[in-house]
């Protein structure tokens, strides 16, 4: 296979030490355990998204740009069916329950990371329901439908991406906004990121993978008035335009008194 400059991982192996946590949360199955170290099996299953970079307590995993093989959806399917997983990762499947990882230590062990794992909440939710419904104690029920939430976790093969309006908000948004979750997250998928401490690049692949990936309905930004914040806008956009699809934008700017408004140019 031809050779391509772009994002794959890169893992030290000075640095790993075999725990395994990164194993689960890499959707393709481009990473396991050899001798003790995690290795990429190839570089064809890794496609450069970086899922398991919040994994690895030892920061041994980086995302860098060199030339690699292409990313290859189609192998990466018949490698997951080899793995048993090939419902685990996908729209119209949910992430595998249990994963082996490492012989460390003692000895073997099964590792399922749930900080990484792909979550589906919507299951037997009302989802045409617009009042606010209440918890026995009378406090506001939590509108998310997911896990995980962080951008750099989300799979672009995640099933709640199907046909969904997206909610790209700013790690500070919902803290500032008290009225987060009934007025902007309910109904929707959400990733969420900060702009100016996070890698913009592959804030921008990933979404992008994600509207390629997925018929989204929607898109909205959801970020703070502080001009570092803009960042995540413009993310968004060049993440759009690299989708090559045409999808209704908006962007939501909350103050940071805790008032949200739509910009009218966006």
């Amino acid at each position: 296979m031809a050779k391509v400059t772009r994002k794959i991982v890169k893992i030290d192996e000075g640095l790993c030490d075999g725990c395994g946590l990164c194993v689960p949360s890499c959707a393709e199955g481009a990473i396991r355990i050899v001798d003790g170290k995690a290795r990429l099996v190839s570089e064809t299953y890794c496609d450069g998204l970086g899922a398991c970079l919040g994994e690895c307590p030892q920061d041994a995993i980086t995302i860098e740009e060199r030339s690699a093989e292409e990313f290859d959806a189609g192998a990466v399917e018949e490698h997951l069916k080899e793995l048993g997983r090939e419902g685990g990762v996908h729209r119209h499947g949910h992430a595998a329950e249990r994963t082996p990882a490492a012989s460390h230590g003692a000895g073997s062990h099964t590792l399922s990371c749930p900080g990484a794992r792909t979550m589906d909440f919507r299951a037997g939710d009302d989802e045409e329901c617009v009042e606010a419904e209440a918890t026995f104690d009378g406090k506001l029920k939590s509108e998310l439908r997911q896990w995980p939430v962080k951008l750099y976790l989300a799979s672009p093969n995640a099933p709640y991406f199907a046909d969904a309006e997206l909610l790209i908000a700013a790690d500070c948004a919902p803290l500032a906004y008290a009225a987060f979750h009934p007025d902007f997250l309910r109904g929707k998928a959400v990733v969420i990121g900060c702009p100016k401490f996070d890698d913009a690049a592959l804030y921008r692949d990933k979404l992008a993978a994600i509207l390629r990936t997925n018929d989204v309905r929607k898109v909205t930004v959801l970020h703070m008035e502080v001009p570092c914040c803009f960042g995540l806008v413009q993310v968004a956009k060049d993440a759009l335009k690299a989708s090559g699809k045409d999808i209704p934008f908006e962007d939501v700017i909350v103050t940071v008194r805790g008032e949200a408004a739509v910009d009218a140019h966006a």
